[in-house]
């Protein structure tokens, strides 16, 4: 098997560790197969958009959704580590509003599944860091939302010494009692 799953304690995120082939020249995986994906996890999806994204450390971007068009997203890291962290913001969901921390960094190759319907975010904690996500529809300005990073009902706890870089988009998040959910 390409990919060996691990289920994490939160229902439908999922971590994906690929078979890795380490010699004197460095290493090679494949990093995506659709067919493997889909028969690893069980899941029957397509992916359609491919992003990537470079941040310096102490950047924190999150918590992101969209409650329209909702993003089933496949995160790695290629370069530095993140603190990658997934919200259940289904609301008759026996785990609603409980979060799941996960490192993903370049050396451990690991893959995170978010599932739609979840906010996703991550804290770089390397000096710099290549964040690649695939996502199963496609960016809607109009149906993006952003949930507070640090909303104590939810209590995440981020790997942080002092206050991370965030925008003003992720200062101004909602709190989960107001933020828009998924029935």
């Amino acid at each position: 098997m390409p990919y060996h799953v691990t289920p994490t304690e939160l229902s439908g995120v999922l971590i994906l560790e690929p078979k890795v082939f380490v010699d004197d020249r460095g290493f090679f995986f494949e990093s995506f197969n659709q067919r493997d994906f889909n028969d690893a996890t069980g899941l029957d999806i397509t992916f359609v958009q491919d992003n990537h994204s470079q941040s310096k450390q102490g950047v924190l971007r999150g918590l992101h959704y969209q409650i329209q068009h909702a993003q089933g997203k496949l995160v790695r890291v290629t370069r530095g580590a993140v603190f990658d962290v997934s919200v259940n913001l289904i609301q008759n969901h026996p785990q609603f509003g409980q979060w799941v921390g996960v490192h993903l960094n370049e050396d451990n190759h690991r893959q995170l599944w978010i599932p739609p319907g979840f906010a996703h975010g991550f804290l770089v904690l390397s000096d710099r860091t290549d964040f690649l996500y695939k996502t199963t529809d496609y960016y809607s300005h109009h149906d993006e939302r952003c949930l507070l990073w640090n909303d104590p009902a939810i209590g995440i706890e981020w790997p942080i010494q002092s206050p991370p870089i965030l925008t003003s988009k992720d200062m101004l998040g909602a709190i989960l009692s107001d933020a828009d959910v998924f029935c």
